[in-house]
């Protein structure tokens, strides 16, 4: 399913997304009609949307555009772009109204392996904001698969981890969860994490892994994904800490979209 604003998305709007490529966007898992973490998705959205276009976004046009694509029963990934078909290279800084752009696909029914990645420096523009703008993200993905990883973690110049390409990054130090700070974007899942289990935030190096005892991503679509390789060094696939975070993450109750 692919609707513009409540009706099918035709091939100008479609060519404007690609060709100007200016936007944001959410992903949401919805499971049975719920959805873990909506009210954070939404408060990015409304947050997003004013920075990029300075512009209001209606939650309630967005759940009802949402629900339209989101099946009654069973699990269904589900993402919200916003942006505005009228703007482009030549009007960019004209006065915008954004569309809602809603697209659904099934979600997998097993949760992804474990992932070995390659950090990378390299720091997103506007970090805080969850853009469309992939191309630098998805080029340095590209290079860590076909040298043999998973995907990329980005760090500062110094060494300091911040994000990987789609998600956030944790890790279990003294049987403690630690939240490496940074200019990252603060996904949901680590948000509602964060909340339940109050791990602290911190500047964390590359140097710093070697007294660390496991490593996560965290994104909405899957939860929590054990990391087992950051470029030379490996952890392990299974900790108890990392098992309990999951845990805790699936038993959160998730909010009618």
């Amino acid at each position: 399913m692919i609707e513009l604003d409540g009706e099918p998305a035709g091939p100008e709007a479609l060519a404007s997304l690609a060709l100007t490529n200016y936007g944001h966007f959410t992903t949401l898992l919805v499971e049975n009609g719920r959805v873990r973490g909506l009210e954070l998705h939404l408060e990015r959205l409304i947050r997003d949307c004013r920075t990029l276009f300075d512009a209001a976004l209606d939650p309630d046009r967005v759940r009802k555009l949402a629900r339209r694509a989101a099946p009654e029963h069973g699990r269904a990934t589900v993402r919200v772009t916003v942006f505005d078909p009228a703007l482009n290279l030549g009007n960019i800084a004209a006065d915008a109204r954004p569309g809602i752009l809603v697209t659904s696909r099934p979600a997998p029914d097993k949760p992804p392996g474990p992932l070995r990645v390659r950090s990378v420096v390299h720091r997103r523009d506007l970090p805080e904001v969850k853009s469309v703008g992939l191309f630098p993200t998805l080029r340095l993905r590209r290079q860590a698969q076909r040298a043999g990883y998973d995907d990329v973690l980005f760090t500062g110049a110094d060494g300091d981890l911040l994000e990987g390409g789609t998600w956030n990054i944790g890790l279990v130090r003294d049987g403690e969860v630690v939240w490496p700070g940074g200019e990252v974007l603060a996904g949901t899942t680590r948000q509602l994490l964060r909340r339940a289990t109050d791990g602290p935030t911190e500047l964390v190096g590359l140097a710093d892994l070697d007294s660390v005892e496991a490593v996560f991503a965290t994104n909405a679509a899957v939860g929590v994904r054990p990391v087992t390789g950051i470029d030379d060094r490996a952890f392990p696939a299974a900790h108890p800490s990392v098992t309990r975070l999951a845990e805790i993450y699936q038993a959160l109750p998730g909010s009618p979209l």
